[in-house]
């Protein structure tokens, strides 16, 4: 499935929230320039897209005035090759517009989003944008009640529909899980209720919840955020550590039983829908949108099972870097102590990724300068900015990368990921029609986890100190064991979960717990102590309210990285072959594309070569300290 503008743009929410609580960033305007303030050149060129506000209420008239025309082909999709192909280009054309209009309001709203005007350009796309989803929703219903003989005869009929056969076919060989059209008006009607479990969740999550108070060492009393608590985790004062988790957790533990049966209601949901639709378990039901076997998710869980002492090992490394007698899951924050404080500029950070991504070609390098410098990046904090960092953009537009870049190491491999989805989408673009432009959620990490491991090996390559060395090594065995082995793990769980649900037992706080309790356990092994109430994690975590989406971001970077290092083993084939793949969005099945260039995510291989990875990491690391 391709990512809706809607979608995306929860995605980099989700995105943004996640990259500030890891830098343990705390909102203060104290000292942030104001946009006036920042040199054109490191700003990004929204303008691009429209360049003045009056062009966008232009287009959005347009939009609001020509979507009612979908109207005349309701009904009538199976009258001709003609009225099938006009429809399908009309809402190919208005998705088109809809895109520019939806990305201008929001990436200006993100300059600042103090900005009253913008923030109603948003809110009007939004709402638009709502009204055109309900406009072409009679579509896709309409086209399975076509069969596949009718449906080839067309293509036929009139060549120009053959632009449209991946998509057509991927619609009918989903046919056997569609319902009749009064069926599925019942499931769509009954849509907010299925949505009500990750309501009352996020309701819970980011408005009743309560962090508490904690006092620290000096005696002052602290009103925890998750900033604050973030920045505490990795704080020197281990006491101070163990109160503040004990103060979230207990936080979290005032509602456990709604989140136990809020969680079980989403367990539930995912199971009626799988068996109205004809599918033997949620697994099924959930990788069948985008064709992937199951046997991935299956070979992806037992490999890492198969080989989880590597992680055990690094377990084990951190508690001896730390000195700790014993190792609590409030200490599994905590910097490791390596003092490497250099500060980058952006320029540095520009010329780092290009000597990094070399490999990559002269016309990568030759896009990926294009970028830094034809105002695709929004490079630096002011007030009122959005937070975080992503990458967004529209058919017709080049890319857009927002960041806050501060100079830290972080931000050097912010900026080399961001850029990695950056010039995925500029060729796709370039080379695929709208309706395959962009990326499945399958693919979408693999170009930045490339970039990024690209950067990172460059930079381990050329390290001038010890320090340094380390710094990198903590960050890539960091970014594995976080975007992997961690992902894997929550894939583990929901997998027992749903297993429960489909086999008709009772699920209950006591079990959601006892599971995730035993195989955060397995996974980080005998030598951390998880706190009496850090077992929590499997009723608040967002992201299990969206069934098996979390192991994507597993496959993604063992992809990510297969292709890295099969571009600096094998040199122009396969940047050849990975070029293609960049080019291509979402015209053939995800797990194709990949085998197309070079990675057969169907087989453990790739899974194992990650693994493989992350050990040897760990062993350089370990061999660095013992040096004298």
């Amino acid at each position: 499935m391709k990512l809706s503008q809607t979608l995306c743009r929860a995605l980099l929410i989700i995105w943004a929230v996640l990259l500030m609580a890891s830098l343990a960033y705390t909102a203060d305007d104290s000292g942030i320039p104001q946009r006036s303030d920042i040199d054109d050149k490191y700003k990004w060129r929204v303008e691009d897209i429209y360049e003045t506000p009056d062009l966008w209420e232009a287009d959005f008239q347009t939009l609001k005035s020509t979507m009612t025309g979908l109207q005349q082909y309701q009904g009538h999709l199976g009258d001709s090759p003609k009225m099938l192909y006009d429809c399908l280009t009309m809402s190919d054309e208005l998705g088109i517009i809809e895109g520019n209009l939806y990305v201008y309001a929001y990436l200006k709203l993100d300059e600042d989003n103090r900005s009253s005007v913008y923030q109603e350009l948003a809110g009007r796309i939004q709402a638009l944008s709502s009204q055109l989803s309900e406009a072409t929703s009679f579509i896709e219903p309409e086209l399975l009640t076509l069969d596949e003989a009718k449906v080839e005869a067309f293509m036929k009929q009139e060549p120009k529909l053959e632009l449209y056969r991946f998509y057509l076919e991927d619609q009918l060989r989903r046919k056997a899980h569609i319902l009749s059209q009064e069926e599925e008006a019942i499931i769509a009607a009954l849509g907010p209720v299925a949505r009500a479990p990750s309501a009352i969740f996020q309701m819970i999550d980011a408005a009743d919840l309560k962090l508490g108070t904690v006092v620290d060492g000096e005696g002052d009393t602290i009103s925890l955020t998750w900033g604050r608590y973030a920045r505490i985790m990795e704080g020197p004062d281990r006491e101070l550590r163990s109160r503040a988790n004990d103060t979230v957790q207990a936080s979290y533990l005032r509602y456990i039983n709604t989140l136990g049966t809020t969680f079980g209601a989403s367990l539930d949901k995912d199971w009626a829908l799988a068996k109205i639709r004809g599918y033997e378990t949620c697994l099924n039901a959930s990788l069948d949108d985008n064709n992937i076997p199951t046997s991935v998710f299956h070979n992806l869980v037992k490999t890492v099972n198969d080989n989880i002492e590597v992680l055990h090992k690094w377990t084990r490394l951190r508690k001896k870097i730390l000195g700790f007698d014993t190792l609590y899951t409030y200490d599994l924050s905590v910097p490791l102590g390596f003092t490497f404080d250099k500060e980058y500029t952006y320029e540095e950070c520009v010329e780092i990724c290009r000597l990094g991504l070399a490999p990559m070609g002269e016309q990568y390098v030759k896009d990926l300068t294009k970028g830094f410098e034809s105002g695709w990046i929004d490079a630096y904090e002011t007030e009122g900015k959005g937070t975080g960092g992503y990458c967004w953009g529209t058919y017709k537009s080049h890319p857009y990368i927002l960041m806050n870049f501060s100079g830290r190491l972080d931000d050097l491999f912010t900026l080399a990921h961001e850029m990695g989805h950056a010039l995925n989408a500029f060729y796709a673009n370039k080379t695929e029609p709208y309706i395959y432009h962009g990326q499945t959620l399958f693919t979408a990490e693999v170009a930045s986890t490339c970039n990024e491991a690209l950067v990172i090996k460059y930079l381990l390559a050329n390290a001038e100190s010890k320090q340094e060395k380390l710094a990198i090594l903590n960050h890539y065995i960091k970014l594995i064991q976080g975007t992997f082995f961690t992902q894997v793990m929550f894939a583990e769980f929901e997998l027992a979960v749903h297993d429960r649900v489909e086999s008709g037992e009772a699920v209950s706080v006591d079990y959601f717990r006892k599971t995730y309790r035993d195989i955060y356990q397995k996974y980080n092994g005998p030598e951390l102590v998880i706190g009496e109430n850090n077992d929590m994690s499997g009723m608040k975590i967002p992201h299990f309210y969206r069934q098996y989406y979390v192991y994507q971001y597993a496959t993604g970077i063992a992809a990510g990285e297969a292709l890295s290092q099969a571009i600096l083993e094998k040199g122009k084939p396969a940047v050849d072959a990975y070029m293609k793949f960049l080019s291509t969005g979402s015209s053939k099945y995800p797990v194709d594309i990949l085998k197309d260039a070079g990675v057969d995510i169907t087989n453990p291989e790739p899974v194992e070569r990650t693994i493989k990875l992350f050990g040897e990491l760990v062993d350089q690391m370990e061999a660095l300290l013992n040096e004298s």
